[in-house]
Parts: C-alpha cells; sequence; structure tokens
C-alpha cells in the first residue's frame, strides 16, 4: 500500500512539474525581449542589406528607418509594406526614396510581427510591439 502511495504522490509531482514548465516556456516565448531579439536576426537576414545595420537606409534609393512616421506611424501601413511591398516612390522627410521594396509574405505573422517590433524598437525609435493578430488580420484584408 505504501508503494502504491508514494508511486501516486510522484506521479502527481512529475504531472504539476511538467505543466509548470510548459507554461513557464510559453511565457518566455510571448516576451518582448524575445520577439524583439527572433526580429533582430530577421531584420539582417532580410532587411540589412537595403536598410543598413544602423537602419539609416541609402539616400535616394531605400528610407531610412530612424525615427520617421513610416516606422512610429501607422501599423496597418506598415505591415502592409512588408506583406506586400512597396513599389511607388515616398517621400521620407523631404528626401524621394525610389528603390522598389519587395513584399516578404512568405514570412509568418509571427515573424512580420517579430521584425517590425524590432524595427520600431531599435535605431533610436520607440514604439509599441506589433502583434501576429495584427498581421493575420492585415494579410486577410483586401485593402492596403
Amino acid at each position: 500500500m505504501k508503494k502504491i502511495i508514494c508511486a501516486a504522490i510522484l506521479i502527481i509531482g512529475f504531472l504539476s512539474n511538467s505543466k509548470a514548465q510548459i507554461k513557464k516556456k510559453d511565457i518566455v516565448a510571448k516576451t518582448p525581449t524575445n520577439q524583439l531579439a527572433k526580429g533582430k536576426i530577421l531584420y539582417a537576414k532580410h532587411c540589412v542589406v537595403c536598410h543598413q545595420a544602423d537602419g539609416g537606409g541609402v539616400m535616394g534609393l531605400n528610407p531610412p528607418l530612424i525615427k520617421t512616421d513610416y516606422v512610429l506611424g501607422d501599423q496597418k501601413r506598415l505591415i502592409n509594406i512588408i506583406l506586400k511591398g512597396l513599389d511607388k516612390e515616398i517621400e521620407i522627410d523631404g528626401e524621394t526614396y525610389a528603390n522598389p521594396m519587395p513584399g516578404l509574405s512568405h514570412l509568418s505573422d509571427q515573424e512580420v510581427a517579430d521584425v517590425l517590433s524590432y524595427i520600431r524598437n531599435n535605431f533610436g525609435n520607440k514604439a509599441s510591439i506589433i502583434s501576429p493578430a495584427q498581421v493575420k488580420v492585415i494579410r486577410a484584408s483586401k485593402t492596403k
């Protein structure tokens, strides 16, 4: 009888510890710090060539990401630019940029949220985090 009780206590302890670890992992995966770290990796892979390591862009070609309305302003517009690209000239702070940006619609909603949150919170920027749910809604909509 003592063996059965001991075994039951061990099983209950193991199960409750496993659930606690799963919850802890879920919390860590959803923290802004983790999202920004993943965004930094995505930025290096997909954005740095055009927008540069410092987010300064290239004069006349690729716009800067530093404290511009395009980065800090309308989240829907920013998400659309990542998903659908931008093939028209854009004026930022009196400068015109003409290099087309390809869409990155192959990125998951989480990846888009990560890279945009990284951009919106680096290069001197300080703005709200973008969630995968926001990206999902914009991706599903037919309008720009």
